[in-house]
């Protein structure tokens, strides 16, 4: 029988001939009522707001100083070598040919044991000593989380004497690089399960403030959809408002980094600070909409 009435319901709704401005004044409606529910809430706003605010700012900043360590990380990446020593008589052109073939090998550059014995002739100014330096291959890896498993290939071949890398600096790199991906993580968590909690108790006063007249558009027959948007919107807002004040925080954060990455001599990341305000922008909405979603759901039942 309910599925008869759906069917006739929908059949209906199709012949009837869409007015415009009746949508347009019911659009109206909707954002009026949201701005009604904002006002009714009063002085709770403030305090949803900031904590909000709070809470997007901390995942701002840490989301802005991923980004620059990421490029710290590439930069520093780039410069990481691998420095394999080879065997008095060893063909160098061979071993630089079997280390190229080894996955995620960028380059390989040869370093003859003249080419540094000359230089180190120049710094220390010995003269009339024979050369003990071995010809010296310079590798470079495409990531420095690769660089042990390469290390690890390359040391079987025949005609390697000894090799080595800054291995501790390649430790730390990615230690700290996992640091800040794991904290990423919690923060997000943690800002989600806090928004979505603030919004809820906030949805929850407006839906018990406005009982009596939910009720009664329900009982007119108003839709769902009708009595559901403007309290989506208020979420919305309040995850909007939020975010456009975390922005600011995060704009000296933004100029301190900058001088960082100046004193090391690396470059900004390209479009850093657009990205974190933009992804501030969307989660802060989606999370305000989402926790008012949650909290219809669960007090209102339409």
């Amino acid at each position: 029988m309910d599925n008869s009435k759906q069917q006739i319901k929908k059949t209906v709704k199709k012949h009837i001939p869409k007015d415009w401005l009746c949508e347009l004044r019911i659009a109206y409606r909707i954002v009026m009522e949201a701005v009604n529910d904002i006002k009714r809430t009063g002085i709770v706003d403030l305090v949803i707001i900031t904590t909000m605010a709070a809470i997007l700012t901390i995942f701002g900043v840490l989301f802005r100083f991923t980004l620059s360590l990421s490029t710290f990380t590439h930069e520093l990446g780039n410069v990481l070598e691998i420095s394999v020593y080879l065997k008095q008589g060893t063909e160098a052109g061979i071993v630089k040919d079997r280390i190229k073939s080894i996955d995620h090998v960028q380059r390989v550059t040869l370093k003859t044991k003249e080419e540094s014995w000359n230089s180190l002739k120049q710094e220390l100014g010995l003269h009339d000593i024979i050369n003990p330096l071995p010809d010296t291959l310079r590798v470079k890896v495409d990531k420095p989380q690769n660089i042990q498993e390469v290390f690890g290939k390359i040391k079987p071949i025949a005609g390697v004497e000894d090799l080595g890398y800054a291995k501790e600096l390649a430790k730390k790199m990615q230690v700290l690089t996992n640091v800040v991906n794991t904290s990423m993580v919690f923060v997000i968590i943690i800002s989600a399960a806090l928004t979505i909690t603030i919004i809820n108790n906030t949805i929850q006063l407006v839906i018990q403030s406005r009982k009596d007249e939910i009720e009664i558009m329900r009982l007119m027959g108003v839709s769902n959809w009708y009595i559901k948007t403007p309290l989506v919107m208020q979420g919305a807002f309040y995850g909007f408002v939020s975010a456009v004040i975390a922005v600011i925080p995060l704009n000296g954060v933004q100029g301190l980094l900058q001088n960082v990455h100046k004193f090391f001599l690396i470059p900004t990341p390209v479009y850093a600070q657009n990205i974190v305000i933009i992804s501030l922008l969307i989660i802060g909405t989606a999370f305000g909409a989402g926790g008012s979603l949650l909290s219809i759901k669960k007090h209102l039942q339409v």
